[in-house]
C-alpha cells in the first residue's frame, strides 16, 4: 500500500536536503582545488558533476530556480575556460556554492529563493572572455574519427537530406574515468536519438564497449548544431567530441527509392531498438546488483530514533543495577543458597550484554570530525583572503570519533576560535618577514581523543597574545578592577578573552571587534560539560584547547555525601583525594584553602555555593576529618570537601527541566537502582563561578 503523495514528496525533499549539503561542501572545496590549479580537468569535472547532481535532483523535488542557475552554470564548466580564466573560475565555483547554499535555505523555509545575477553576470563574464568557446572548442578538438558509413548508410544520409533535415557527422571520446563504457554508450546513444534520427553508428550495439574509446554517428536533425553539441556536453561521460555536417551523394536513385529506403530505415530503426534494449536488459542486473549492494550497506536513521535507543538502554542500564543491590541483599540473607550463584552468573551474562549493547549503540552515534574540519578550509581562505593575509590550514586527526550532538554543537565556536587565529594572531605578511617568520601563516588544527574526553587544538603560528595588553584592556572595559588585576596569574590573564565584551581588535570589522564570540565558545562548552583553555608565547602563537566527553549519554561517576544529599561529579575531572582535618584548614582573603604539598588549593563546601539550596548548612559539632576531592580540568584545580565517599559508578544522564532546577551548577541527574536520586556537579561551571569570584588569589 502506498504512501500518500504529500508524505512521498516531504520524503523526497528530506533526502534531496541532506545530500544537497554534501554537494555544497564538495563544491567548495573543488573551489579551493581549483585555486591551485585552475585548468585541472579531473576538479573541473568533479565540478561538473556535483553541479549536474544538483540539477536534476532540484527539478525533480520541483526547485525549478535552482535546477536553472545549475544548468548555467554548467556552461562554464570546462577545461578550455579554466585555462584562459584562471583563478576566476574558482572564484566562480565558491560564490556558486554560496549562492546555491542561500537558495537551499530559502526553500527549507519555504520562502522564495534569493535572485542570483552577480553569479549569472560571472557565469556570462566568463563564457564571453575572448578565448575559445566551449562548443567551439570541443568542435575544434581532433578526434581519429573516420565516418566510414555504407553505402546503403549513405543514401539514408542523401535522403534525410532530400527531405530537408541536416545530417551530422558527430564523434564523441568517452571519458578515460569513466567506469561502465557499456552504461556511457547507453547514454550516448539515448542522447542522441533525443537529438534527431540516428542514420548510422558506430559500434552497433553495447556488446563491444569494453574497450571503447570513440563513439560515431551520423545524425539526421533539425536541430541547430550548437543546440546538438550542448546536448553532447554528458558530464563524467563525455570528455570530447567533434561535429560537423555530413558530405551527401548527389545522385537521382534516392528519388527512386525514397519509399523503400524509409521502410528499410524503419525497419533497421526497430532492430536497432530491440538491440540496445537487449544489451540493456543483459548488462542492467550488473550495474543494478552493484548499486543494490551499495545502496543496502548504508542505512540512514533518524537521529531521534538513535536517541530512543540510547534513552532505552540508559534504563537498561539502571535496572541493571537494580538487579546488582538486589543480589546483594540476597547475598546478605541467603549466602550459602545455591541458587545465589546461578543468579551472580546470569547477572554476569547480562551485564556483559548490556554492556556491548551499549557501545554498539554509542558507536552508531559516534562520527569522524572530519565532517566538521571539512568546512574550515574555505573559512579560512575567505577570512584571510578579507584581511588580506596569506594563511594556509593544515588538518589531522580527521578520523577522530565524537557524538554526533556534540560534533553539531561545537560548529559555532570552533568558527570564532578559527576566524580569531586567522584575523588576530596571524600577522601581515610584512610583519611576519620583518619577524623572520614565512610570508604565509599557518593555522593547524587537530583532534585527539585523550582518556574520556576529546581535545580540539587550534594552533597558530602567529603574533601570540600580549598580556600586558591583555590586562590593560580588562581595567579599561571594567571586566577587573585596578587593584586585582596584578593579581591574576598569567593564565588567568590569558582566560580574560573569553569575558563577553573583550576584544583586542583595534576597530571594529566584518570578521570581529565587536566583543562577541569568545564568550560563546565558553558558553557552549560549558553546556556540554567540557573546558576550553588557552596558552600563549609572545611572538610564535597561540594555542587554544577545546576539550569535550565522548558522549553526553552516560559517564562514569564518583558518588560522595554532603549532609546526607548524594551527589557525583565525573570520574575524569578527578584529580586526586585526600583526607584532612579543621587544622588544615586556613582562612586567606575570606577563603578557606588547604596546602596540598606544594600547591595551595581553594577549598568548596556545597552548601557555600548560593545556587543550591538543597545542602543545608553544617551544624555546630563539625566533624574532625573530612575528605577533600580534588578536583581539576584544563590547569585549575579546588578542593571539594565531603562527608562521605559512597564509590564509583556508571551513570546514564537525565537532563533536569528548568522549572525544577535553575542552577547552572548542577548539569543533570541520574536514578540508582535503588531509585535514589543523584545531581551530577557541572565541574566547568563551579570553576568558572571560583575564576570569576574575587579575590582570587586562593586558586592554584
Amino acid at each position: 500500500m502506498s504512501g500518500h503523495p504529500e508524505d512521498r514528496n516531504s520524503e523526497l525533499r528530506a533526502l534531496f536536503f541532506e545530500g544537497a549539503g554534501e554537494l555544497l561542501q564538495s563544491l567548495n572545496e573543488a573551489g579551493l582545488d581549483l585555486e591551485a590549479n585552475p585548468a585541472d580537468e579531473e576538479v573541473i569535472r568533479r565540478v561538473r558533476r556535483a553541479v549536474h547532481t544538483l540539477k536534476g535532483d532540484s527539478a525533480a523535488c520541483g526547485f525549478h530556480k535552482l535546477s536553472e542557475l545549475a544548468h548555467e552554470l554548467e556552461d562554464a564548466l570546462f577545461p578550455q575556460i579554466g585555462q584562459s580564466a584562471g583563478s576566476r573560475l574558482a572564484d566562480l565555483v565558491l560564490v556558486a556554492a554560496d549562492n546555491f547554499g542561500a537558495m537551499l535555505s530559502a526553500y527549507q523555509r519555504n520562502v522564495e529563493p534569493p535572485a542570483a545575477d552577480s553569479l549569472r553576470a560571472m557565469i556570462r563574464g566568463l563564457i564571453d572572455a575572448p578565448g575559445p568557446s566551449p562548443s567551439t572548442a570541443s568542435a575544434a578538438v581532433d578526434i581519429a574519427a573516420r565516418f566510414q558509413w555504407t553505402e546503403y548508410e549513405q543514401l539514408m544520409i542523401s535522403e534525410a537530406v532530400h527531405r530537408g533535415e541536416t545530417v551530422y557527422n558527430v564523434a564523441l571520446r568517452v571519458d578515460p574515468a569513466s567506469l561502465m563504457h557499456a552504461a556511457a554508450f547507453q547514454l550516448i546513444r539515448n542522447v542522441l536519438h533525443g537529438c534527431g534520427t540516428v542514420i548510422a553508428l558506430r559500434p552497433e550495439d553495447s556488446f563491444a564497449t569494453e574497450t571503447l574509446e570513440i563513439v560515431e554517428a551520423a545524425l539526421a536533425s533539425r536541430q541547430t548544431q550548437e543546440h546538438i553539441a550542448q546536448r553532447c556536453r554528458i558530464p563524467s561521460v563525455v570528455s570530447d567530441f567533434r561535429i560537423e555536417r555530413a558530405p551527401t551523394l548527389e545522385t537521382a536513385e534516392h528519388e527512386l527509392l525514397g519509399d523503400l529506403l524509409e521502410k528499410q530505415a524503419a525497419n533497421l530503426a526497430s532492430k536497432a531498438g530491440e538491440m540496445g534494449a537487449s544489451a540493456t536488459a543483459q548488462k542492467a542486473p550488473a550495474v543494478g546488483s552493484a548499486a543494490a549492494t551499495l545502496a543496502e550497506s548504508t542505512l540512514r536513521v533518524d537521529a531521534a530514533r538513535i536517541d530512543a535507543v540510547m534513552n532505552l538502554v540508559g534504563e537498561l542500564i539502571i535496572g541493571k543495577s537494580m538487579l546488582n543491590r538486589s543480589l546483594t541483599e540476597f547475598d546478605q540473607r541467603h549466602a550459602r543458597d545455591p541458587v545465589r550463584a546461578k543468579l551472580a552468573d546470569a547477572l554476569a551474562f547480562q551485564s556483559r550484554v548490556l554492556d556491548e549493547l551499549h557501545k554498539c549503540v554509542l558507536k552508531i552515534r559516534m562520527v569522524p570530525v572530519e565532517q566538521l574540519f571539512r568546512r574550515f578550509p574555505r573559512l579560512v581562505r575567505d577570512v584571510a583572503k578579507q584581511c588580506g593575509k596569506d594563511v594556509a590550514l593544515e588538518l589531522s586527526g580527521q578520523n577522530t570519533d565524537l557524538d554526533k550532538g556534540i560534533l553539531d554543537a561545537l560548529a559555532e565556536p570552533l568558527m570564532h576560535v578559527v576566524r580569531n587565529a586567522v584575523d588576530h594572531g596571524v600577522e601581515d605578511a610584512e610583519e611576519r618577514i620583518a619577524a623572520g617568520k614565512p610570508a604565509r601563516g599557518t593555522v593547524y588544527l587537530n583532534a585527539y581523543h585523550q582518556g574520556t574526553q576529546v581535545v580540539i587544538e587550534i594552533r597558530d603560528d602567529g603574533r601570540g597574545i600580549d598580556l600586558a595588553e591583555i590586562r590593560k584592556l580588562a581595567v579599561e572595559k571594567g571586566i577587573v578592577k585596578a587593584g586585582d588585576i596584578q593579581r591574576l596569574s598569567d593564565s588567568e590573564a590569558l582566560n580574560l578573552i573569553f569575558e563577553p565584551g573583550f576584544s583586542t581588535a583595534a576597530e571594529i570589522t566584518e570578521v570581529s571587534g565587536r566583543g562577541v564570540g569568545m564568550d560563546v565558545v565558553r558558553a557552549v562548552l560549558d553546556h556540554l560539560k567540557g573546558t576550553v583553555s588557552v596558552s600563549s608565547v609572545k611572538g610564535r602563537g597561540t594555542t587554544i584547547q577545546l576539550r569535550v566527553p565522548l558522549t553526553l549519554a552516560s559517564i562514569q561517576t564518583l558518588l560522595f555525601r554532603v549532609a546526607g544529599r548524594l551527589f557525583a561529579v565525573p570520574l575524569s575531572s578527578v584529580v586526586e583525594i585526600t583526607r584532612i582535618t579543621d587544622a588544615d584548614i586556613h582562612c586567606v582573603d575570606q577563603r578557606e584553602v588547604l596546602r596540598l604539598r606544594d600547591q595551595i588549593l581553594t577549598l568548596v563546601r556545597l552548601n557555600s555555593l548560593s545556587q543550591i539550596h538543597a545542602v543545608a548548612a553544617q551544624d555546630s559539632q563539625k566533624k574532625k576529618r573530612s575528605f577533600v576531592i580534588v578536583i581539576g580540568a584544563a590547569e585549575k584545580r579546588f578542593g571539594l570537601v565531603v562527608d562521605h565517599l559512597v564509590g564509583e559508578e556508571e551513570l546514564v544522564i537525565k537532563a533536569l527541566p528548568e522549572e525544577i532546577i535553575s542552577s547552572d551548577l548542577v548539569s543533570g541527574a541520574s536514578i540508582l537502582g535503588d531509585g535514589t536520586v543523584v545531581l551530577i556537579l557541572n565541574v566547568p561551571a563551579v570553576l568558572s563561578r571560583l575564576s570569576r569570584a574575587t579575590p582570587l588569589g586562593a586558586i592554584a
